[in-house]
């Protein structure tokens, strides 16, 4: 019996850059009919592909070996040599603007290289789209179906509980904390949980008294995710994570393109400051919008 075809997607990039990728990881997964895929990434992204079925194995971009694949003549683990030539595809979405990369790739024998750009412009189409161009030169073609879908199975509760994210991987992007907790109290009659990371800490972000998830892994962010009734967030890596796992969201917008990088799936909802400055970002036109989205869980 013939083998099943073994892809492997090469990909970093913080959360919401991954998750971007993952319709183009589902459009060969697919494509491909039954094919092994792999996806060799930073381990606490790259485990959403595995949970959300579209990986069947997880590799370290940060494993020691992978090193020389971007030195010019470091010699290069012959157990890792072999690994990477037994794929029938290698799909790299890597910067690599001295092809350093993809010479050691052709040095141990990688027969068929697709490289996809990680750079996304600022107009144009959706982040997605362009993530997904590279594989066109091999007929495959992102549709609207690969990104207006949940990647995450949803575990609705009985309760209507909110998810609020006030933070971002920029402070430009974030409206004013005092709004946020402002906006839980209006919202009270619910269950209200608070999501924060290392960057929400760094600043000293303090919630209180409302359940707070905290620097949880992204595997069980995601489940717990699944369990909300309403995600409110700004252009953020875990906000994209919120719409894969198909939860429905209000977003705030101000300097960044919403057009290009909000989640593309049709329960995601945007809310823009025109001037880019979410500090300017009425309280009350929030405040409705936000009560729209609830009534409607």
């Amino acid at each position: 019996m013939k083998p099943p075809p073994r892809v492997l997607v090469i990909r970093g990039g913080a959360i919401g850059d991954f998750i971007l990728t993952l319709p183009a990881i589902r459009l060969l997964r697919e494509t491909i009919a039954n094919c092994h895929l792999e996806v060799i990434g930073y381990p606490a992204i790259a485990e959403l592909a595995h949970t959300a079925g579209l990986a069947d194995s997880i590799r370290s971009l940060e494993h020691r070996t992978m090193a020389a694949l971007f030195a010019k003549t470091a010699p290069i683990d012959e157990a890792l040599a072999e690994h990477l030539r037994s794929f029938n595809l290698v799909v790299s979405f890597l910067y690599d603007p001295d092809g350093l990369f993809r010479a050691s790739l052709e040095r141990v024998g990688v027969k068929t290289l697709i490289e996809c750009s990680p750079r996304v412009q600022n107009e144009g189409e959706h982040a997605s789209r362009q993530l997904a161009k590279g594989l066109e030169k091999l007929a495959m073609f992102l549709e609207d179906a690969h990104l207006q879908r949940a990647h995450f199975e949803r575990r609705m509760e009985d309760q209507v509980r909110i998810a609020m994210h006030p933070g971002s991987g920029s402070e430009k992007k974030n409206w004013p904390l005092e709004h946020w907790r402002r906006l839980a109290d209006e919202f009270s009659a619910h269950e209200v949980v608070f999501i924060t990371g290392e960057a929400e800490e760094a600043r000293g972000v303090k919630i209180t008294p409302h359940t707070h998830w905290h620097s949880l892994p992204l595997s069980e962010l995601s489940a717990r995710l699944t369990t909300c009734s309403v995600f409110l967030g700004h252009d953020s890596g875990i906000s994209h994570l919120a719409a894969a796992c198909g939860v429905p969201s209000l977003l705030l917008f101000g300097p960044t393109d919403p057009a290009i990088w909000a989640p593309p799936q049709p329960w995601v909802e945007v809310l823009r400051e025109e001037s880019g400055d979410l500090a300017a970002l009425d309280f009350e036109r929030v405040k409705c919008a936000a009560a729209q989205v609830v009534a409607k869980s």
